[in-house]
């Protein structure tokens, strides 16, 4: 084929069969289209066409949440819709107490904003937003239980990825979390930086006295109450100072996994309805059992997702790296 030909064939777009060359032509005709139609040199297409390859457009970014919908609440320091367009945490910095919102760059906390904004200081989180579109937004107006975010300019990491940092004395509260009425799935990631006393990293109650997800001296203990019967799990093989993935999945059957390990199966049956509830992050709903540890997501469905699990949870651990 002749150079004035393959020229010629590039602008018009020719060129089938799709895949990555078709992308190519296609980014090129549209190219020589704003230049207004003129066929360039062959040294200006061959300009156009290596920008092209080396600046491929980026692939449109998919949230969990736009594979996984129907969230009654989601908190997370990565975002999780691509169609949220607010912010991740407001921020409180310790030098003089000035708020402000930090957003998403890339998709990730933006910690180049909160670390210039939190300076040589601590930063701590009075608002986390919800990302599910429902306004759950968790928060706390007490600055001597609101959790750290930035320690002394540099943001709290676990595993290389922003964390919220809980010292035993914090919590961020919801209101109320409305879901359905009888199935719901908790799914999380955190960290437990102690083996001794009971510690939450997150319990809701309801009408029946629901309580979901404790740990206890270094063991761990979901524990669901469904009004009538109590139910729980206990496994010693889980260690501090490590990171977890955490779903807890309950309809008629209850399960809970850690690190895409299934702890056991408990059969419930007949429960009392469930409906909205108070969701506390960090400690029991009664303001007891603070965490002393690292959360960085907290994803609540209006449903039991046992089927969706490994999906979810598959998405959660290719961000963290967890297991």
């Amino acid at each position: 084929m002749k150079q004035s030909q393959f020229y010629y064939l590039l602008r018009r777009g020719l060129f089938g069969g799709g895949g990555i060359w078709a992308k190519y032509v296609n980014d090129f005709k549209a190219r020589v289209i704003a230049d207004g139609g003129t066929m360039e040199s062959p040294s200006c297409a061959k300009t156009d066409v290596k920008f092209l390859v080396q600046n491929p457009e980026p692939v449109a970014f998919t949230g969990l949440l736009n594979d996984y919908s129907g969230a009654a609440a989601a908190y997370s320091l990565r975002l999780l819709d691509n169609t949220y367009t607010g912010d991740a945490v407001v921020v409180r910095r310790a030098s003089d107490n000035t708020t402000q919102a930090i957003g998403f760059v890339n998709n990730e906390l933006d910690t180049a904003t909160l670390e210039s904004f939190c300076s040589g200081t601590d930063g701590f989180v009075t608002t986390w937003y919800d990302q599910s579109g429902n306004g759950v937004d968790a928060d706390n107006a007490s600055a001597s239980s609101q959790p750290k975010i930035v320690s002394s300019g540099s943001t709290i990491l676990e595993n290389g990825k922003a964390a919220v940092q809980f010292d035993g004395n914090d919590i961020i509260d919801t209101s109320s979390i409305t879901h359905g009425t009888d199935d719901i799935s908790i799914i999380g990631v955190f960290m437990n930086e102690l083996n001794t006393g009971d510690q939450s990293f997150i319990s809701g109650v309801h009408a029946s006295g629901m309580q979901w997800s404790r740990i206890r001296n270094n063991s761990w203990s979901p524990f669901l109450n469904t009004g009538t019967s109590t139910y729980s799990f206990t496994d010693s093989s889980f260690n501090i100072n490590q990171q977890y993935l955490f779903g807890s999945y309950y309809a008629s059957d209850w399960n809970v996994y850690a690190n895409n390990q299934n702890l056991d199966t408990k059969t419930i049956g007949v429960h009392d309805d469930i409906g909205s509830g108070r969701y506390t992050l960090g400690a029991l709903f009664n303001n007891t059992d603070f965490l002393q540890g690292n959360i960085q997501e907290v994803i609540v469905y209006s449903n039991d997702q046992s089927t969706n699990r490994s999906g979810i949870e598959t998405n959660i651990n290719d961000f963290y790296s967890i297991y």
